[in-house]
This record gives C-alpha cells, sequence and structure tokens, in this order.
C-alpha cells in the first residue's frame, strides 16, 4: 500500500521566542505523527537578515543548511504565528533566503500550514498571506484542513504542552491530510 512509504517532513515555526505557542504546536505535531511519518524541526534562529550583498558572497552556512533539509524533505508543515495581520518577519526572511536561485527548493513540494495566537482570529492572514507566497515558489500547499488555533494561551500548559484534545484532534486531521498530499507527490 502506498500509505507504508515513509514520509519526511520539515517542520518550521515561524517564531523565535522561547515560549511561542507555534513551536509548542509543531512539537505537538511531531507526538502525534501518524505511522510512516517523521517529522524534524528545522531552526532559523542563525539566519541573518537577508541582503544582496551577502548573498553575493553566497549562501550563509544557516541558509543552506535550511536549503538542503528543505530540498531532503517530501513536504514540510509550516506554524506560523501571525503579527500585524501578516506574515512573522523571522519566516519570511527564512522564504526569502532559501528561494534564491540557483534551483529553489520549494518548487513542487507540498505543504501544509496552522498557526497559534492569542487572538480570536487563530492567523487565519498570516496564513492567506504565506498562502500567496506559495503561490509564486510553485509549491504545492494543502488547502484542507484549515487549522487556525485561536485563544493558544487557554490550550498550552505553561510548560508548552497542549491541553486541548479537540485542537489534537484538528492537528492529526491535518497530518493525515499531509501525509496522503505528500504521498501523490512523492516521485
Amino acid at each position: 500500500m502506498a500509505n507504508q512509504q515513509e514520509i519526511n517532513v520539515l517542520g518550521i515555526s515561524g517564531s523565535l521566542r522561547q515560549g511561542s505557542y507555534n513551536t509548542a504546536a509543531l512539537r505537538e505535531a511531531m507526538r502525534l505523527a501518524p505511522e510512516g511519518m517523521r517529522i524534524d524541526m528545522a531552526d532559523l534562529g542563525g539566519i541573518p537578515l537577508y541582503n544582496e550583498d551577502v548573498y553575493a558572497q553566497g549562501f550563509p552556512e544557516p541558509v543552506q543548511r535550511l536549503r538542503e533539509q528543505i530540498r531532503a524533505a517530501d513536504a514540510l508543515l509550516i506554524a506560523t504565528p501571525e503579527y500585524n495581520y501578516s506574515i512573522p518577519g523571522v519566516l519570511k526572511n527564512a522564504i526569502d533566503w532559501v528561494s534564491r536561485p540557483p534551483e529553489q527548493p520549494f518548487a513542487g513540494k507540498p505543504v501544509a500550514l496552522f498557526g497559534a495566537s492569542a487572538g480570536r482570529f487563530g492567523t487565519a492572514r498570516a496564513q492567506y498571506h504565506l498562502r500567496q507566497c506559495m503561490v509564486f515558489l510553485d509549491m504545492r500547499p494543502l488547502n484542507k484542513p484549515e487549522v487556525m488555533i485561536s485563544t493558544a494561551q487557554n490550550l498550552f500548559d505553561p510548560q508548552g504542552n497542549l491541553t486541548d484534545d479537540a485542537t489534537r484532534e484538528y492537528i492529526q486531521r491535518l497530518l493525515a491530510a499531509l501525509q496522503e498530499w505528500a504521498l501523490q507527490h512523492k516521485g
């Protein structure tokens, strides 16, 4: 059966904050990964601000490492916060770096989005803006289910553990759909 294939997913959190709800949600996704799926987490912390002068000298090591991780993954799982109705700068910066030629690794890559926010809209606007970037980058975003975790401060304990069963179920459904989506696109 197709589901017996191993799917390697790279998880990317768009937040650098130590107590990030998005990083906590991504860690929960790693625990909930269905059989046949492995999720590793990328680190955006060392990526410098994008600068064409720096790029002219080549990719900085943290950028090159992320490019290789994305290239090697069968799919991406991005957990994004929402800042000022949009994509957080750290995530957009990483995308800008990774997307530079040659051979930008996003093209054709299956990707699922989710996000956690203290607000009531649960990162809806950031996810929609991120989808616009994905169109230009020729990625293959999973359309449904959409997972927008609102009032996250009420759903995670102080140690960052998800305490809400309904949210856990939404994440499980997202992972199952991503697994199927990635298998459909796996060469």
